[in-house]
């Protein structure tokens, strides 16, 4: 980093600190992006940065992708926008067929856009409810849905995101995760999926009967916690518990989806087809687009305009995210993360057996938790402090936890260059 001449980025904070309003903000680090390239940012003082966090996962394909510059730019000199809650435009109709159709399942499906993830989790309450003539929800602890009143009411991993704006949606109630890292000592994955399960069979005979519960929703994956991957056979029984009990399987792709994990839904690792899901962030390559894809019988019991909005499937975010589906397609991109993800994992693990201080090396596609532990929330603090000193963007989860989620384009040599920051900074740190 040019720590003589920052002076840009500091001006331009102290601006932000006067007018936006702290509740839209994670903070992390002073970084002011001025623009990027595949896996590279750049900040307004010229300081160049390798990127591990793609934009929270939002730029997949990589940052400044020709075809989808192409694409928006094609689309803003015909068409800006107009209201798709009242009328038609094709790149809309384009991209819900295609977005049907690459769904996982045999079963004909629809869609349904907004504008962020948090609106299409929100939709699945009322798309569940609608169909089932039910008012349940059930998520997850330790989920991340949104912000907006449904989607925070949905999510469980920060107290903040409750605090003093209740009450909350009622009835949503949330399940322990089934981690597997929580199995007791000699304990199978089988028999701790089963112990999971006979908890929520006790929550249907002695709490909520599951005959007032309209959906599950859960993260195939989730990636705020840390990249945790539940059991198969935890998976597998809690589908059909759902279907046996009428209850909607719905998953929340918004992180995890377009080839994060190595393949195109995390879902498709259990070969399971949702009833409803959510899709965001990565689908329109970061371009405020989401969607809710489902069944079309559940889609179909939602009246008009329950979900309509005026920027919903606004032109140009559906161009964007027609040339993205295109990008993920030619550049192979989901076999690439499955490919890259293996040779990640291999050089986090060197570096674990380094520094023992890391305790767990989680990898699936290019989508890592590196966790060192509930005790060194400070030293993880410290170390991505280092590394954007030092030109690496890598971020911190649940206190204690790296996040790795580069873009998919990203170069075996990048990968190892940022890696070898982390070794300095465990040298200087640890």
């Amino acid at each position: 980093m040019n720590s003589e001449n920052n002076s840009k980025r500091h001006h331009l904070i102290e601006m932000d600190h006067q007018y936006v309003a702290p509740a839209g903000r994670v903070s992390k680090f002073d970084l002011v992006v001025d623009h990027a390239q595949d896996a590279t940012v750049w900040d307004v003082d010229g300081n160049r940065y390798l990127d591990f966090l793609a934009s929270a996962s939002s730029v997949n394909i990589g940052h400044g992708n020709p075809c989808v510059v192409a694409a928006i730019q094609k689309q803003a000199n015909q068409l800006v926008h107009y209201i798709s809650g009242y009328f038609y435009h094709e790149p809309a109709i384009q991209l819900a067929k295609r977005l049907a159709l690459l769904a996982p399942g045999n079963s004909p499906k629809k869609v349904s856009f907004s504008t962020s993830g948090s609106e299409a989790a929100e939709g699945i309450i009322k798309f569940a409810r609608s169909y089932t003539k039910r008012s349940v929800i059930l998520t997850f602890q330790n989920s991340w849905h949104g912000t907006t009143l449904g989607a925070a009411s949905l999510s469980a991993i920060d107290a903040n995101m409750h605090k003093d704006i209740g009450p909350l949606v009622p009835d949503i109630h949330h399940l322990p995760f089934p981690d597997p890292q929580k199995r007791f000592p000699t304990e199978t994955l089988k028999a701790f999926s089963q112990r999971y399960l006979n908890d929520l069979k006790d929550l249907f005979q002695h709490d909520i009967p599951a005959d007032q519960i309209a959906a599950i929703l859960i993260e195939p994956i989730q990636g705020d916690a840390g990249i945790i991957k539940p059991p198969d056979a935890y998976m597998q029984g809690l589908y059909k518990l759902c279907h046996e009990n009428g209850i909607l399987f719905c998953t929340d792709e918004i992180n995890q989806g377009f080839g994060r994990s190595g393949k195109m839904w995390s879902i498709d690792h259990f070969n399971l087809e949702p009833d409803l899901m959510a899709v965001g962030k990565s689908l329109a390559s970061g371009m405020p687009l989401s969607a809710v894809i489902g069944k079309a019988s559940i889609m179909n019991a939602l009246a008009s305009p329950a979900n309509a909005t005026t920027t919903a499937a606004n032109p140009i975010c559906c161009a964007a995210s027609l040339a993205t589906l295109d990008e993920v397609q030619n550049l192979n991109l989901v076999e690439r993360s499955e490919k890259l993800g293996k040779f990640a994992k291999s050089q986090f693990t060197t570096l674990q057996q380094e520094f023992p201080v890391i305790k767990a090396v989680r990898m699936i596609g290019l989508n890592g938790g590196i966790d060192f532990g509930t005790d060194q929330a400070s030293l993880v603090t410290a170390l991505s402090e280092y590394c954007f000193e030092h030109g690496l963007i890598i971020i911190s989860t649940m206190n204690h936890i790296l996040r790795f989620q580069p873009p998919l384009v990203i170069t075996e040599e990048e990968i190892k260059n940022g890696v070898t920051i982390l070794r300095n900074g465990l040298r200087e740190l640890a």
